[in-house]
């Protein structure tokens, strides 16, 4: 796994030394910080803080190059926010708007105070428990939606998508069945009222699709499996349930083979079921993208 990159944020007048504090944190997890830069304040002009690594650079090339480093997280990638006794200030509200419209992960050392921003139920980390937990699992804490929040959460989604969205999807099938007719998994989901559908999910900023799909079997099924081959793309735009408003959903459905049936759902799935597809799409009530592709699936022979 490549190492996970952040970039820190926060006040440099007040909140300098707590920042570079962070950052040998940080850095001793593991983890790499892509600015600021490990330098000492060279004076403070206009009322931003220059750094002796920036003295000979125009101040809003400073700024740009420094967001820029947002680019270059990849999508394991975050931004933490130092932000003491909750204070954000001016310059760092800028940054903060910058990283989430940019779909960029933001952690909190405290709760903002000085900012009306939403964030999610577990944004707030302390930074060695944030260091301590990426450290060990090789990841960022899943995101967390308070329950008396939806429709804000809705709200915000619907803000910060781009024009579209790409979803991968997968036919997950059971590899290591004696039976003539392969069996695959599916999910009954809250997203699609309690039918049943496929394991899938959005592609992250700079993920390949494969690696996508990969990540999202692991999330939804705690399963491990290798994406074989495509079964169909195609594109739709709706205005209900699952689908954001005026947003072209992209999916990319492909067959996934696993080893095992030993299945761990997270909070986005109720129940699951291992069956043939032909059966499944006799007997299941299943959502209309996921019928699509399972038929698409039965026709191209899945047979063992």
């Amino acid at each position: 796994m490549e190492k996970i990159r952040c970039v820190l944020h926060g006040s440099f007048q007040k909140h300098f030394a707590e920042i570079q504090r962070v950052r040998r944190i940080f850095e001793a997890a593991g983890i790499e910080v892509l600015a600021p830069a490990a330098s000492e304040i060279a004076r403070f002009e206009n009322g931003f803080a220059v750094l002796e690594s920036d003295m000979a650079v125009d101040q809003r090339l400073i700024e740009l190059r420094y967001l820029h480093n947002l680019n270059k997280l990849g999508a394991d990638g975050f931004s933490y926010f130092v932000n003491p006794e909750g204070y954000i200030g001016k310059s760092v509200s800028y940054e903060l708007g910058i990283a989430q419209i940019s779909n960029t992960r933001c952690f909190f050392m405290e709760k903002p105070k000085d900012h009306p921003v939403y964030i999610h139920k577990n944004s707030v980390w302390h930074p060695k428990l944030l260091a301590e937990y990426i450290a060990e699992y090789r990841k960022l804490p899943d995101p967390e939606i308070h329950p008396d929040e939806a429709v804000i959460h809705a709200l915000w989604e619907e803000l910060i998508v781009p024009g579209s969205v790409v979803t991968v999807g997968g036919i997950i099938e059971y590899a290591g069945t004696a039976k003539k007719e392969k069996e695959i998994l599916l999910v009954k989901t809250h997203k699609w009222g309690g039918r049943y559908s496929i394991i899938g999910g959005k592609v992250r900023r700079s993920e390949r699709l494969a690696e996508a799909l990969v990540r999202e079997v692991r999330e939804e099924a705690g399963l491990r499996g290798s994406v074989g081959d495509h079964i169909v793309t195609f594109d739709q735009i709706k205005h209900s349930g699952y689908y954001l408003k005026e947003v072209s959903h992209i999916f990319v459905d492909n067959i996934v083979q696993v080893s095992n049936k030993k299945v761990v759902l997270n909070e986005e799935a109720e129940e699951f079921i291992w069956m043939p597809a032909c059966t499944a799409l006799r007997d299941l009530d299943i959502e209309p993208n996921a019928r699509h592709t399972i038929q698409l699936y039965a026709d191209m022979g899945a047979v063992g």
